[in-house]
């Protein structure tokens, strides 16, 4: 019987050729992601400079507004909350904006700008928890069940009595879908109206092509993992995507819009809002995004106007979320909005204001 052959040590040469494909290989590797971003360096610095940008001076900048306070939720969040006054009092509704995910309050800000124009409604905006101004949630990790208590908070604080109209984008839509199940009397009584633009009441896990979809598929039995990893390192962390700004630009134009060529500006404003978001924000979000199911809670908006918006290159919220919304409220409105992404309501807004519009009028 053969006996088997003890294994050759490597000498030195062969020792040294290993080595030297390794380094090789990690050559190619770190000479591949220079070129990577040389390439998308050129690529954000043409798109910038490109001639015809609509919104060139526009300036993105705080907006007006009459009052300014801040509402502490019943967990000790601190939200940053910004209320614009009618010009003349027509007793309409209050209208409450709910922005989404890695966002702010700016995501709405051609719709705030088209309504302080007109001045006949009452306008609140506020920073969700971990979002723009407002603090962290003070409750463990981020739920959409919470940002459901803080939107009651903020409508508790800011809209004590009279009709209100709810306004969500994304996470926000999720957001008011959390505050139905938990106070579903509100609806028909207090809540007159609600818009929901570019959400899902629980399609997020079946999205086939939207980042937050992917990263929580892959990553979803590590989420434990990754909120230890922001608490320890999340400073390096964000150091690293301001050092690749570039690519997190380029992935904005590619997810948040559905033109080929948006305007720059408007990337950049939606890019700015994201690289505030710090990661631990953004790591402790992505489970509650990934496991939302709100479809119940729809039924407590029955009865109750509802349009819902969605951008036809929607690839984070694609328009089956939406249909399926409609599925669940058929007596709701869907408008499709040709050619945009995500940040419909900033990439569309003329369309997006020539729906909206309307259906405040029709329900005021």
């Amino acid at each position: 019987m053969s006996q088997a052959k003890p294994p050759v040590k490597a000498g030195p040469r062969r020792r040294a050729k290993q080595v030297g494909i390794v380094g090789a290989a990690i050559g190619v590797a770190a000479a591949g992601l220079a070129t990577a971003f040389a390439v998308e360096r050129v690529l954000v610095r043409k798109s910038l400079n490109a001639p015809g940008d609509p919104h060139a001076d526009e300036g993105f900048g705080d907006q007006r507004f009459d009052t300014e306070l801040t509402v502490t939720a019943a967990d000790g969040t601190d939200l940053h909350v910004e209320i614009v006054e009618p010009r003349t009092d027509a007793g309409k509704p209050t209208i409450v904006f709910v922005h989404g995910f890695a966002l702010d309050m700016g995501t709405f800000y051609f719709q705030r700008q088209a309504l302080t124009e007109r001045g006949d409604q009452r306008l609140v905006f506020y920073d969700q928890p971990g979002h723009g101004r407002s603090s962290r949630l003070q409750s463990g990790d981020y739920d959409i069940a919470a940002l459901g208590k803080s939107l009651a908070a903020v409508l508790d604080a800011t809209v004590p009595d009279g009709h209100i109209i709810l306004v969500g984008h994304s996470m926000g839509g999720m957001t008011i879908m959390a505050f139905a199940e938990q106070y579903p009397e509100w609806f028909g009584n207090r809540v007159t109206g609600v818009v929901l633009m570019s959400t899902s009441a629980g399609l997020v896990d079946k999205t086939k092509l939207g980042i937050q979809s992917l990263v929580a598929r892959a990553s979803a039995p590590f989420f434990p993992i990754w909120g230890g990893a922001a608490r320890l390192g999340g400073g390096a962390i964000d150091k690293a995507r301001y050092a690749s700004s570039d690519l997190a630009w380029l992935l904005t134009r590619r997810y948040g819009f559905g033109d080929a060529r948006p305007s720059p500006s408007l990337v950049t404003f939606v890019e700015q809002m994201n690289s505030k978001t710090s990661v631990e924000t953004l790591t402790k979000y992505l489970h509650t995004l990934y496991t939302h199911n709100r479809f119940p809670a729809l039924s407590a908006l029955r009865g109750v106007p509802v349009l819902v918006l969605v951008g036809t290159k929607d690839y984070l919220t694609p328009v089956t979320h939406s249909e399926e919304i409609l599925r669940h409220l058929p007596e709701a409105e869907l408008v499709k909005i040709d050619n945009s992404g995500h940040v419909v309501m900033l990439e569309k807004a003329d369309e997006v204001n020539a729906a909206l519009i309307p259906f405040l009028e029709k329900i005021s």
